[in-house]
């Protein structure tokens, strides 16, 4: 059985893309300036790494959507440093533009998350007001 060693049957997809981007922007910032190295790649990794644990703590969390939100928030600052980063011309244009995409998609997933989370709990409230 041919398995990623990232990939676990119960891992939600959102996980599993960002897990994959995760460890390409690890390698692509390795590559980041000596100058840059130590501030720009550490924020640039650090909000990276804690998308990887705002989706562990939604996932087990019964109040997801702060989670998430939070998450959201990271990914736009993400984006900005990416742009930075590019117009530095630290990361590549094909590096930035894989970055923008990878970026842009764990979004779109985490805001269906999101959106699904609002659904469910406004469907609780509406059962809650039901006459009995």
């Amino acid at each position: 059985m041919n398995r990623d060693r990232t990939q676990d049957n119960d891992d939600l997809p959102v996980f599993v893309k960002w897990m994959e981007f995760l460890e390409w922007l690890l390698a692509a910032t390795d590559k980041f300036p000596k100058k840059a190295r130590f501030s720009f790649c550490q924020r640039i990794e650090g909000i990276a790494l804690d998308v990887v644990e705002d989706l562990v703590e939604a996932r087990y969390s019964r109040e997801k959507r702060a989670t998430l939100r939070r998450a959201n928030l990271r990914l736009e600052k993400l984006r900005v440093l990416l742009r930075l980063s590019h117009k530095l011309r630290y990361l590549s244009h094909d590096g930035y533009a894989h970055a923008s995409k990878a970026v842009n998609e764990a979004g779109k997933m985490l805001g269906g998350w999101i959106k699904q989370q609002e659904q469910q709990e406004g469907a609780k409230h509406e059962t809650s007001r039901l006459p009995l």
